[in-house]
């Protein structure tokens, strides 16, 4: 029932048009015939004849839409046989309004010489036709056709003008929405990167502090059940925490829509959050010993927040590779954070030189224009990250 509804009003819309088109041939007809009837002092008064050539020097500019400059050579041709058998002289009503649907008509501009040569040919056929039926020089129906013709050109072709620069704010306007949405959409895809980063550094992190935990309440259920029992409650901590980080991001990227995430997700820990980071590791058994040196400041989103998951992903390594010590070394430069994680590594261990963590760690600092290197030293596995300041990540 709509699409009928639709393709009624559709109709009714493209009727408007044609209305128009007609009622502006019937009013040029009828301005002719009152010229032609009203005349004094011509050779040749109406008649059927008359009637016929001022009909035909009108009607067809229905069909202007068609072909503009076809419907102007007609009536052009039909109004220069109205002066030419001496019939009343005066505006050629007709051919002066299809010379401004020419100049009007967007096509005109890709046949101006085919065009030009026409309607020149044509106006001095007219203006011959006129100098037959008269005495002398037609010098006045030239100034006056100048004058009314070349006005009529200059209208038609001032409104094809302002029609086109419409187009093309129109135009401009779609070309500006559509890079909009390519914009939102880069921006949504960028955001989907960001928190499958941050669920893998999430996943990761917890999945080894619980392994590590779970290692050691296996060990001291029966030596100590006290530690047992503490280590059994961080297991649980850390495991609530994850899964509530875990339902946030996986939540954020199944409500993602064409125009990006629907729920704003809150941006990841920083180095706010750092105690605690600490804490939890401490708390599984690994001695961290951290150091700041320089004024501490506050960091950029981005860059605040890859520093927190670099240290995160250092000490998850530590932890699993290292003997249970892990050097923290924070440094706050003038342009620059540099962030420094040391462990020796346990006998038979050569530490963790590849696999998604490093890979996910150099990969944040690289977006923000640092740089990260990861590589066993002296025995020790050593991380070192420089991130600057102004970083600002790149999709």
């Amino acid at each position: 029932m709509a699409a009928v509804t639709a393709s009624v009003e559709a109709r009714r819309l493209a009727r408007w048009p044609a209305v128009r088109d007609l009622a502006i041939a019937l009013l040029a007809l009828g301005l002719t015939l009152a010229l032609l009837a009203g005349a004094h002092g011509a050779g040749r008064r109406l008649d059927a004849l008359g009637g016929v050539l001022a009909a035909a020097a009108s009607l067809p500019l229905v069909a202007h839409r068609r072909s503009p400059l076809a419907v102007f050579v007609a009536t052009a041709a039909a109004s220069a046989a109205l002066n030419g058998l001496d019939y009343a002289l005066g505006p050629p009503f007709g051919p002066t309004i299809a010379l401004f649907y020419v100049a009007a008509d967007n096509r005109t501009r890709a046949r101006l010489d085919r065009t030009a040569a026409v309607v020149l040919g044509v106006f001095a056929a007219h203006l011959g036709a006129t100098a037959a039926a008269g005495d002398g020089f037609p010098t006045t129906p030239i100034l006056f056709g100048v004058v009314v013709w070349g006005g009529a050109w200059i209208v038609g072709d001032h409104i094809r003008q302002r029609r086109e620069r419409f187009a093309a704010l129109v135009e401009s306007a779609r070309r500006s929405e559509r890079e909009l949405q390519r914009e939102r959409r880069l921006a949504a895809a960028e955001e989907r990167t960001r928190i499958a980063r941050d669920l893998h550094d999430s996943a990761a992190h917890a999945i080894n502090v619980i392994l590590v935990q779970a290692g050691a309440a296996r060990l001291l259920q029966k030596r100590d059940p006290e530690a047992a029992g503490q280590a059994l409650s961080t297991v649980e901590d850390v495991a609530r925490e994850t899964i509530g980080e875990i339902d946030r991001l996986v939540r954020a990227l199944r409500d993602d829509g064409p125009d990006g995430p629907r729920e704003t997700v809150e941006p990841p820990a920083g180095l706010d959050a750092l105690g605690s980071l600490l804490r939890r590791h401490r708390t599984a058994g690994l001695q961290v010993e951290l150091a700041v040196h320089g004024t501490p400041r506050p960091l950029a989103p981005a860059p605040d927040q890859a520093a927190y998951r670099i240290l995160q992903e250092s000490l998850t390594n530590a932890a699993r590779h290292g003997d249970g010590r892990a050097d923290v070394e924070i440094s706050y430069g003038d342009r620059e954070l540099e962030l420094t994680v040391s462990n020796r590594t346990s006998a038979g261990a050569a530490g963790a030189t590849g696999g998604h963590g490093i890979l996910g760690m150099r990969e944040r600092a690289v977006l923000l224009g640092g740089t990260l290197d990861a590589a066993p030293r002296d025995g020790a596995f050593r991380v070192h990250a420089v991130l600057p300041y102004s970083g600002k990540e790149r999709p």
